[in-house]
């Protein structure tokens, strides 16, 4: 395992970290300044350099942020942990907007300090082996049998020229499909055209599709050659093709058919030599039913298909796939891939994706831009992902009482209805629990409950037990440190003091 680099003037610091590191059987190397850091990072081999970099913020010959922002130029996908003291709160957002891992408040408790270290080991380590997959990944990712399905399908049509017809539901990755099975065909040194055929007006289709002559209508100055001329020698994707118009269809199946055509205003044959790779969202056997599309281009095009899943349908390849594009985001915005935690993934693999991968890749997006750190956990997830997460209303039993309780998804009227007014305050929101992130549903249920017991006394008792927590939540975050929390909830300093104090906190 490669050593845990510490940089840190102070000698006592470094030793204390060393031994405590030692016992848990990880290895160090330690720095007095930057300048040893970078110095070293300049010789050693991949091999030889940190798993991961704890950082004090303060040094003689540099800042902790100065050599975070150079490490992450060599190295960004280093966990980096900055220390710093509590007066340095300012300094330790810096450092997460530099793209550190954690910051390490100074004085730190030992154990908590080590067991963030390892912490970031393991997520180092994660990262290692999940990059090691992606560099020996193909442009199509899916481990899962039905997309193992696709890819031996590929395979076995890669030095046909037959036509093949891709059905799937928008965003599932139909384009990729096409291009994958150019690039593995005989054609693959010859030009790939796509258009989608659904977001082009019908007027101007036909003069994308085969191009027109100079004067063919008004403002037509040149010639210009369509996406068939432009495809020949290689392969047009006709995307979405359930949505081409009637007349337009007739055209299409003349090409297919002789291979020749004709541009609008043109009087001269053209020949072309293209393989069509179609696609469709639609179920064309019931359009051809409803006399929206030719039968006779349908068995044309349906010659060999290509049913590509849902992503819902391939689960386990949500993992892959969300790491993929984290770093794929952040290369095109230039800045550092976020992690992601196992426990968000987890809640992410459970989202339905009505838009499937590009719903995946714009959720990647996303969260690239918004997490406000470099590792995503489930609370940082977008709202359309939380909010569909399913409410589930339960009855609890009080400690001391098993009487009035109603099963699992009981009404909360009823349940409010049994519960004596005197208990009504001393239950987990009056005998409720909430598993669910969309806790408004869970805030109305509760009032519901309360109103139907007909105190008086709701918005003290609502209003309590919302601050508690959301206080608890605050200083959970800051491991206890109230300025910090209060700064971060919004509120004063000696707001917090006296809420504490008047919540029974302490």
């Amino acid at each position: 395992m490669k050593p845990i680099w510490i940089v840190d003037d102070d000698q006592s610091i470094r030793f204390v970290l060393e031994k405590a590191l030692l016992r848990e059987g990880l290895p160090t190397r330690s720095f007095t300044n930057p300048r040893e850091v970078l110095a070293a990072l300049e010789d050693a081999s991949e091999d030889e350099g940190p798993q991961i970099l704890v950082s004090d913020i303060r040094m003689p010959g540099g800042s902790g942020l100065e050599l975070l922002e150079k490490v992450h130029v060599k190295l960004p996908g280093l966990p980096v942990i900055i220390m710093t003291a509590f007066s340095d709160l300012d300094s330790a957002v810096s450092a997460f907007q530099g793209g550190a891992f954690e910051y390490l408040p100074k004085p730190f408790d030992l154990p908590k300090a080590i067991e963030l270290i390892r912490r970031a080991v393991e997520e180092s380590q994660r990262e290692e082996v999940a990059e090691e997959r992606m560099a020996a990944a193909p442009e199509m990712l899916g481990q899962a049998p039905a997309m193992q399905d696709v890819f031996r399908a590929i395979g076995r049509l890669s030095q046909s020229m037959v036509t093949v017809m891709i059905t799937g539901e928008s965003g599932s990755g139909k384009e990729l499909v096409a291009r994958a099975l150019h690039k593995h065909s005989p054609r693959a040194n010859g030009p790939f055209v796509a258009i989608n055929t659904a977001a082009i007006p019908k007027d101007l289709l036909e003069s994308e599709l085969f191009g027109h002559e100079r004067g063919a209508f008004t403002g037509a100055q040149t010639m210009r050659r369509g996406r068939f001329e432009q495809a020949d020698g290689g392969t047009l994707f006709l995307d979405e093709i359930g949505d081409m118009p009637f007349d337009l269809q007739t055209r299409l199946l003349r090409v297919l058919s002789d291979g020749h055509f004709y541009r609008v205003g043109g009087h001269s044959a053209v020949k072309t030599n293209v393989r069509v790779i179609a696609a469709t969202h639609q179920d064309l056997e019931q359009r051809v039913k409803d006399g929206g599309f030719r039968e006779d281009l349908y068995h044309r095009l349906n010659v060999i298909r290509l049913r590509l899943p849902a992503l819902r349908e391939r689960r386990e390849d949500v993992f892959m796939l969300t790491r993929h594009f984290l770093q794929q985001s952040a290369k095109q915005l230039g800045v550092d891939s976020k992690r992601i935690s196992d426990a968000a993934l987890q809640q992410l693999s459970h989202f339905s994706f009505p838009g499937n991968v590009r719903q995946l890749e714009n959720i990647c997006h996303w969260l690239t831009v918004m997490a406000p750190s470099q590792v995503i956990e489930p609370k940082d997830l977008p709202p359309e992902v939380l909010s569909a997460m399913p409410c589930v209303v339960r009855a609890v039993a009080p400690a001391d009482k098993t009487e009035g309780v109603k099963p699992e998804w009981a009404d909360p009227q009823e349940i409010a209805s049994d519960v004596p007014q005197a208990d009504a305050t001393s239950l987990p929101l009056a005998g409720l629990e909430y598993s669910a992130p969309n806790w408004e549903s869970g805030l109305e249920a509760e009032a519901q409950a309360l109103l139907a017991t007909g105190r008086t006394d709701v918005w003290d008792v609502l209003t309590r037990r919302f601050e508690s927590r959301l206080i608890q939540t605050a200083l959970l975050n800051t491991r206890g440190r109230r300025i910090e929390a209060a700064q971060k909830l919004g509120i004063g300093r000696n707001t917090i003091t006296r809420k504490i104090q008047e919540l029974n906190l302490e």
